[in-house]
């Protein structure tokens, strides 16, 4: 492949590197289809192929995810450490469910903090179709 960047989603490298504290970027498209660029935490679960996201369920990037309905949307997930980067690609969809939003909870504290409370979360959660990165 030109550029030798892309990388599994079972990548050792990945994995190593998601465990690390990271800030990234989520890129959703507005209406109009201009980028939305907006930091957040984000998990990568290599097992089931997901990266999720928590955020309220009225943020823009949340609202951006859901006008989409069931087929949902591409986005892109970014980090950058220095020289190393990983871009997490794939189709969101926002989970509502209860037991949803627990599960991402529970990795989002394992890899940042505990979040704070908030009865309107929601999760986007990403079904991985690409990962890029130099590690």
């Amino acid at each position: 492949m030109p550029g030798g960047h892309r990388l599994g989603v079972r990548d050792e490298r990945v994995a190593a590197f998601c465990r690390e504290r990271h800030l990234a970027t989520l890129t959703t498209l507005r209406p109009d289809g201009t980028p939305h660029v907006v930091p957040v935490g984000v998990t990568l679960d290599p097992e089931a192929g997901l990266a999720r996201v928590i955020t309220s369920g009225t943020s823009a990037k949340a609202r951006h995810v859901a006008a989409a309905g069931a087929a949902g949307t591409p986005v892109a997930v970014c980090h950058v450490d220095g020289r190393r980067w990983l871009t997490v690609e794939g189709r969101a969809v926002v989970r509502s469910a209860p037991a949803a939003v627990i599960e991402a909870e529970r990795r989002y504290a394992e890899r940042y903090r505990t979040p704070r409370p908030n009865p309107h979360r929601v999760v986007i959660e990403i079904t991985v179709t690409r990962i890029l990165g130099s590690l």
